[in-house]
């Protein structure tokens, strides 16, 4: 089976911590170290280094409009 780079099928990861920091939350530490190194090793990585979105998107005091939430 041919992989996803060969697929043209990309993926994009976005993390807001320190790689390193992944390996603890499997279970297996060989398992952790094989899936995150093929994962770290063969990626494009992009900075972002700025100030964060979020407070514009966050609702101000007394605004009447709530986003909408599908049923």
């Amino acid at each position: 089976m041919p992989g996803r780079a060969a697929t043209s099928r990309p993926l994009i990861l976005t993390y807001n911590r320190d790689p390193a920091d992944w390996y603890p939350l499997f279970l297996n530490p060989v398992v952790a170290k094989s899936l995150l190194d093929r994962l770290f090793n063969t990626s494009h990585k992009v900075l972002m280094d700025g100030p964060s979105h979020r407070p514009l998107k966050r609702p101000r005091p007394g605004d009447s409009t709530t986003p909408h939430t599908p049923e």
